[in-house]
């Protein structure tokens, strides 16, 4: 078994189906960044990325694909399920060994599994456009805190690029360590270590702007203005609005100067 070690990047794991296929590499298990100790008596290869190695693998994906079929590959990937690198690799094997669109055979193990992978991710980045919770900080920048399940900055970075051209902004995923900065001209990924009391109302206030606490209790009001307690179907409200979000809701965060 060859442990094959890649940079976590999507364009690392595609220098690393390619160079599996030109050294013929067998039995292979992929690793993030380094070797892991699972795997006692494996042999270990590192992969470079390589971009014209990797441009080379998605032209040959993109000529046996819909487009539809295409852009899941790269879904599939940021969904960050256990094993997805495998998985992947098996439905490229696959996809590479057949003369014929293999993107609908759902009887195939690996083609179902990324297709519900590429379905995940794309459901939770829906989720992260509606869930994203701004605030502004006393040098102008709003910035919002988010733990999704799925790495999705790359999905939705366009949509709020058009949607708040006129203002910078960051996006900080806590679960990965990453954001996407907006500048008010280019978007790029930056690497931050946030502070762990970044929701607590002491780092808040040193950090927002004075007005921002008003806006969000406006926002709160709004919230609790439009809540019709009839009507309330708790059920329904934890399929749309899964409580993993609510920390970082502001309608969800208690007012702690009521």
């Amino acid at each position: 078994m060859t442990q094959v070690i890649y940079d976590s990047t999507f364009e690392g794991w595609l220098t690393a189906v390619f160079e599996i296929y030109e050294l013929k590499l067998t039995d292979v298990v992929f690793a993030k960044n380094e070797v892991t100790n699972t795997l006692l008596f494996s042999e270990t290869y590192f992969v470079t990325t390589d971009i014209s190695k990797a441009n080379r693998v998605l032209n040959g994906l993109k000529q046996r694909l819909s487009p539809e079929g295409f852009a899941n590959i790269y879904r599939a990937f940021l969904s960050d399920l256990d094993k997805i690198e495998e998985t992947l690799f098996q439905f490229v094997k696959y996809i590479f060994a057949s003369s014929v669109n293999i993107e609908d055979d759902l009887a195939n193990t690996f083609v179902l599994d990324v297709q519900r992978a590429a379905h995940l991710t794309g459901k939770e980045s829906h989720r992260m456009k509606a869930f994203v919770r701004f605030k502004l900080t006393k040098d102008n920048l709003y910035y919002a805190i988010v733990e999704p399940d799925c790495d999705v900055l790359p999905l939705i970075e366009k949509h709020f690029k058009n949607r708040y051209a006129d203002q910078r902004w960051l996006i900080y995923d806590s679960k990965r360590k990453y954001g996407i900065y907006y500048d008010l001209e280019d978007t790029s990924t930056v690497q931050l270590q946030f502070n762990a009391e970044s929701t607590s109302a002491k780092f808040l206030a040193e950090i927002c702007d004075d007005n921002e606490e008003f806006f969000q209790n406006l926002w709160r009001q709004y919230f609790s203005s439009v809540n019709i307690e009839s009507r309330k179907n708790t059920k329904l409200h934890l399929q749309h609005m899964p409580k993993r979000y609510w920390k970082n809701l502001t309608e969800k965060i208690p007012n702690l100067n009521k």
